[in-house]
């Protein structure tokens, strides 16, 4: 079972970053988004990455804590965050937890914890929600910028592989399996979602072409994680466990589309 904390310090200096918006921002945005940010271990990175987030854009700042054995979510909460915690490990755990708290109307924007992600980019994702252009909003490292070293070759071949399959089978136009995403939490409710590990991100894009959803890319900026250990990318058992299970989930949808 999830808990959402919603303790607050008074004068804290995530207020001046803006972490939640009241009112309306210039893009026409503020009370239907919040920004879901799974952290495991992320201690060192947290605040950093919440201090840096762009003002007015998001009603809600949720760090999606599952099973951190660090000073993750109470660094989060000093950072003017909401933290709903989990014990089980999983970054797709992490985010049903976090579904299961969302109205259906609001927009669920993804940022990974590390900093690798401006998320200053998510307006280019929530954008064509609001227009009624997409269903899911892509952020592609592949169609935007990305820093020198921060995508390695192993995860250019495993991006290429994944999105060559799924545009195979599904014909969708897929250059990414990158997290940074954008969907309404209804929407995301009705794709059934199950993976609850490394398999969430090409999962929720396998069952969105199986349902006829309206997927778009964006071009995102990518770059190094700005401090703290590399779970994924960086480690190779993590990168082969990771490449194995997004192999799986498309093998297994193929197989079984329901």
């Amino acid at each position: 079972m999830s808990t959402l904390n919603t303790r607050s310090r008074k004068k804290n200096p995530a207020d001046a970053a803006g972490l939640a918006a009241d009112g309306v921002s210039g893009c026409g945005i503020g009370s239907s988004v919040w920004l879901v940010i799974p952290a495991y271990n992320e201690a060192d990175v947290i605040e950093q990455t919440l201090l840096r987030l762009p003002k007015g854009i998001f009603a809600q700042v949720v760090v999606a804590n599952n099973g951190s054995s660090d000073e993750t979510a109470n660094r989060a909460l000093l950072a003017g965050a909401r933290v709903n915690s989990i014990a089980e490990k999983g970054y797709g755990a992490a985010c049903l937890a976090v579904l299961t708290e969302a109205p259906d109307d609001v927009i669920l924007v993804f940022l990974q914890a590390d900093g690798s992600e401006d998320a200053a980019d998510s307006s280019k994702l929530i954008e064509p929600i609001l227009r009624g252009e997409a269903d899911l909003v892509i952020g592609s490292r592949v169609l935007g910028e990305a820093a020198e070293g921060a995508i390695r070759g192993h995860q250019r071949f495993g991006n290429w592989l994944a999105t060559s399959l799924l545009n195979l089978f599904w014909g969708q136009s897929a250059t990414d399996v990158g997290p940074f995403r954008a969907i309404r939490a209804g929407v995301l409710r009705k794709l059934r979602m199950q993976d609850r590990n490394y398999g969430w991100t090409i999962e929720m894009q396998v069952r969105a072409a199986q349902c006829g959803l309206r997927v778009v890319e964006v071009p995102v900026r990518y770059g190094l994680r700005q401090a703290g250990e590399e779970k994924v990318s960086g480690n190779w058992l993590g990168s082969l466990k990771a490449g194995a299970k997004i192999l799986w989930v498309i093998a297994r949808s193929r197989v079984s589309p329901n």
